[in-house]
């Protein structure tokens, strides 16, 4: 697939990859499109090269299970580093506590082994426009256009992937197309992009939501009416079908519309004739017809309220556009589009980035209202904002509904009750360490909750607290030792001195080191 998936510029791009196997169908998939290909058969290894000569990569593809050096402790060393180069994370786990898991940890997009050409292509063609200046002139030049051209579509998921080429295919001819799907998955912004991407684009694109018109007045705002042809009819109106002749009209919500103007719509498609309202001759019409509906029209059909003559006449090329929540790789590339953009469009002009614990909470919510819900959040979020940066703290009507995010906030209630203020660290770390994988270990948490007191009813010695803690937090993170440091707010070497004065195995921190 050409067109919205090709890359405009070559990049270096550094594979890291244990299986040789691997490392070789990417170098293949990746140089494919004009990309150069370093490779790292360990993080170790990729971790060097990148120090060596950071301002060489352009994208990182990692994979996260890895001997020696995970993924994840790859991305947590690159984060000490300071590099900036986004990351995309291969892994053979597709559920959403991997999806998390990377996006807490820093990564810019993730991929499922075996991932296609056309995927990593794409994946690494979103990383390269990390650059927001890019996306935020295209923005401005499509405010002042108002044209919606494939690669104004932010996505990165296959189910999304497979829209858009379906879509550039419908743009090619004046194919009628019903656009199915939700409330909010984007299906004017499809309709658009089809109208821009053929030879229509310079023509009008008029759209009407048959949904939100009075049923009284919806045969006169479609095909016009004349003056005086009803009460109420001062002067001459052309309707939206003469409106959009020569170009596009996009009925959405089609399902909607009253049976006695669906005969009307229906020879409108048929013959390209149109009749308004008190005239005594049709008028003919150009349009192209885009409908959508949130609606199983068939259904409609059956239960008498949609024809089915016209639903067939409709229905010659239907493209089912998925739910957000089934493509929750486009959420974090949406996420920084809808931020930049707002961010842009305040007063201060101040670009604002997304944390990754944000990008995960996001990710991880499966978001009803689809990508308008989405891009409502993200709006009012960058104007109530304080700092430069989105926090989870932004969002706390997304986080009360996610239940896994309240039982960290009670972790943080039992990391207080040890005396440690969560406002100075550990609170946030407890909150920040949550993913799928800690959701499956929440039983194995509540039995390591730390007491306060001793048996005498005496509170306990900080040491002796500070020293739980310390085994508390190598189990929790299963050994990683750079992981287990920052989370607790300390040094590496001070965590090695520490594990020495308590005499604690970080193999087995459950055990007294012999």
């Amino acid at each position: 697939m050409t067109g919205y998936n090709e890359l405009k510029g070559a990049g270096q791009i550094l594979v890291v990859e244990d299986d040789p196997v691997q490392r070789r169908l990417l170098k293949n998939a990746i140089e494919r499109h004009g990309h150069v290909v370093h490779q790292a058969e360990n993080g170790r290894i990729g971790l060097e090269m990148v120090k060596r000569d950071s301002g060489l990569f352009n994208v990182i593809v990692l994979d996260l299970m890895m001997p020696e050096m995970t993924g994840l402790e790859f991305l947590d060393a690159l984060h000490e580093f300071g590099t900036q180069i986004p990351v995309i994370v291969q892994t053979g786990q597709g559920g959403i506590e991997t999806v998390v898991q990377a996006m807490r940890a820093g990564a810019f997009d993730f991929v499922v082994k075996p991932v296609s050409p056309e995927r990593i292509a794409t994946s690494i063609s979103n990383a390269m426009k990390l650059d927001q200046r890019e996306v935020k002139a295209r923005a401005g030049r499509r405010s002042r256009s108002g044209s919606v051209g494939f690669d104004d579509i932010v996505s990165a998921s296959p189910a999304m992937l497979r829209v858009i080429d379906l879509a550039q295919r419908a743009a090619q001819s004046n194919i009628p197309v019903v656009l199915e799907g939700e409330s909010g998955v984007g299906k004017e912004l499809v309709a658009r992009a089809i109208q821009s991407g053929g030879d229509r684009s310079n023509k009008p694109f008029v759209t009407v939501n048959c949904g939100a018109i009075p049923h009284n007045l919806v045969e006169s705002i479609l095909f016009g009416h004349e003056k005086g042809a009803f009460t109420g009819a001062t002067e001459r109106h052309i309707g939206k079908f003469m409106e959009a002749d020569g170009g596009t009209i996009f009925l959405d919500e089609i399902g909607d519309l009253p049976l006695e103007v669906q005969v009307k719509l229906l020879r409108a498609v048929q013959q390209g004739e149109i009749e308004t309202v008190g005239a005594r001759t049709a008028h003919k019409v150009n349009v192209r017809l885009i409908s959508a509906t949130n609606k199983d029209l068939i259904e409609e059909v059956k239960n008498g309220h949609f024809r089915e003559d016209l639903y067939y006449r409709l229905n010659v090329f239907p493209i089912t556009i998925p739910a957000l929540r089934k493509r929750k790789e486009d959420i974090p590339h949406l996420v920084r589009v809808f931020a930049d953009r707002f961010s842009s469009e305040q007063k201060s002009g101040r670009r604002m980035t997304v944390n990754a614990g944000t990008l995960a909470l996001l990710t991880a919510y499966d978001w009803p209202g689809n990508i308008r819900q989405l891009e409502n959040a993200i709006f009012r979020a960058v104007v109530l904002a304080e700092g430069p940066e989105l926090t989870e703290a932004d969002f706390p009507q997304i986080a009360a509904q996610l239940p896994e995010y309240d039982v960290v906030d009670h972790l943080a209630l039992v990391a207080d009750n040890t005396g440690l203020d969560p406002d100075n660290g550990y609170g946030e770390d407890f909150r920040a360490s949550m993913s799928g994988e800690v959701h499956h270990r929440l039983s194995e948490i509540s039995e390591n909750a730390i007491a306060s007191v001793n048996p005498a009813g005496d509170v306990r010695r900080l040491a002796d607290v500070e020293e739980e803690l310390i085994r508390f937090a190598l189990k929790f993170y299963r050994g990683q030792m750079s992981q287990v440091a920052r989370k607790l707010g300390i040094g590496r070497s001070t965590l090695y001195r520490k594990l020495k004065d308590y005499g604690i195995d970080p193999d087995n921190p459950q055990k007294d080191a012999a």
